[in-house]
């Protein structure tokens, strides 16, 4: 491998593939005998290089080795991996002839690389909200996530459960990073902080600060590229020129602790009130279950997400995971789903109500929902907060801390990555409603004013003037 010292005469008839030579923080990160390390801070420090030379000089030097590439798309996935890594391998010469056809194949279809010794390099992204479950019970040696703060934790860990096998060759997890983005807590807790939990050992985890001064390379072919860091934003040019990890913490809901405000599931007594929240879209549909007790305090109690349904189908999806004996006051739905469609003429709201479930319309003032989340969020009187989540909710467990300040609006969360959001926006529907449906739940308590029975089975309950109101 080239990197491991000074590069060796050419044997005639011996393939030659030179991998360039690295700079000491790069020799740091292709030496490393870690299980995880990550590489990471500036921005334009050589990482994505780190990783090509890495993965091919593994795949020259551990025959039979099975290699994973990830990064969050497929088009950076293309630019900055499989283009480039596809390049230097064709810089392979034999007898100062092009070789890098008798050195490896690489498959389109499967994004895989394969080598002549039996090394293969797939290549993978997590565009969409389950992809990192298709990886679950398949088994890599070596597993590199570019730019991993663009990760949740979560998926580190699905994707770390996948180093195995029966072979010699050691399991590695190669990881480079930046501050910011939805896995910035999670990467600087391991590797910056060193902050371990239980069963995490810190002698697995390495991290090498990487600066763009690091990069003579860059500075040599783009003399400029500091002078472009140092005209941004003060906490994008801390994170990005100087690799800070304060600088960009970004976490909306800090308060959000596992230990705090996740329980075990419980008996719900019947009496609490029932309420479904949903967002809706043919990417996603997501919907909560949350019974609220007599002091208020609202317990989410089940969840589900599923790409993919048509309307239809996620009603019966909702109602079939609601128990016969679950009486739901109300099926709360952002404001969106009362637009008349194109096509139909109709609402999405009409087209649920047809289908078995009346929705009540939420308000999608996000600022204000976000900031209510918060205050239910909050310790109360007794010290515990006005919101609690069961284990049953893994998917709210893990996104809603994961969710970050939007870079337009600090009082808003971001966006992006957009498979986290739909579940936390059901979630700021129902605090929403529920706040602003405080008067309202009084009346209901009146028995003249109770819909008929078609109305509690099918709709959740009777309808009110919101409800009624589609514009």
């Amino acid at each position: 491998m080239a990197h491991r010292g000074a590069p060796r005469k050419a044997v005639k008839g011996e393939i030659k593939l030179d991998l360039g030579r690295p700079n000491p923080k790069q020799a740091r990160f292709l030496a490393s005998n870690h299980r995880y390390t990550a590489y990471g801070g500036a921005r334009g420090g050589g990482k994505s290089w780190a990783v090509r030379v890495k993965g091919v000089g593994g795949a020259l030097y551990y025959p039979g080795i099975k290699i994973l590439m990830l990064r969050r798309t497929y088009p950076e996935l293309e630019n900055t991996i499989i283009s480039p890594l596809i390049e230097l391998l064709n810089t392979a010469a034999l007898d100062g002839k092009p070789a890098g056809d008798r050195l490896f194949t690489y498959n389109a279809t499967m994004r895989t690389l394969f080598f002549a010794n039996g090394s293969m390099i797939k290549f993978g992204h997590l565009q969409s909200a389950n992809a990192v479950t298709e990886y679950q019970g398949q088994e890599y040696d070596w597993i590199f996530m570019d730019e991993a703060t663009h990760f949740t934790e979560w998926e580190f860990r699905v994707l770390a459960a996948t180093l195995r096998g029966v072979n010699k060759i050691p399991k590695r997890m190669y990881l480079t990073c930046n501050p910011g983005g939805v896995g910035h807590l999670w990467v600087k807790r391991l590797f910056v902080e060193r902050d371990f939990r239980a069963g995490e050992n810190p002698k697995d985890y390495l991290f090498i600060p990487a600066t763009v001064e690091d990069n003579t390379a860059l500075m040599d072919h783009s003399p400029d590229y500091i002078q472009m860091l140092d005209l941004l934003p003060d906490d994008l040019r801390a994170a990005h020129r100087y690799g800070d990890w304060d600088a960009m913490a970004g976490q909306f809901f800090a308060e959000f602790r596992r230990e705090t405000h996740v329980v075990k599931p419980f008996l719900l007594p019947q009496e609490w009130p029932r309420y479904r929240a949903i967002d809706y879209g043919l990417d996603m549909f997501a919907c909560l279950w949350v019974a609220v007790d007599f002091g208020g305090r609202a317990w989410v109690y089940r969840e589900v997400q599923q790409p993919g349904l048509i309307v239809s189908d996620a009603a019966a999806l909702m109602r079939g995971l609601t128990l016969p004996e679950e009486r739901i006051e109300y099926t709360i739905a952002p404001p969106d789903l009362w637009s008349t469609q194109k096509d139909t003429g109709r609402t999405m709201a009409e087209v649920f109500a047809r289908n078995g479930v009346g929705l009540a319309r939420a308000s999608n003032s996000r600022v204000q929902g976000w900031l209510t989340l918060k205050e239910y969020l909050k310790p109360g009187a007794d010290g515990r907060p006005n919101l609690l989540v069961t284990e049953d909710c893994p998917c709210i467990i893990r996104n809603l801390p994961a969710l970050r300040h939007s870079d337009k609006n600090p009082s808003d969360c971001a966006t992006e990555p957009h498979d986290i959001t739909h579940i936390c926006d059901a979630l700021r529907y129902f605090v929403q409603f529920r706040t602003l449906g405080a008067i309202r739940q009084a009346v209901r308590e009146e028995p003249e004013e109770r819909g008929e029975d078609y109305d509690d089975a099918m709709c959740g309950g009777a309808a009110d003037e919101g409800y009624l109101m589609y514009s």
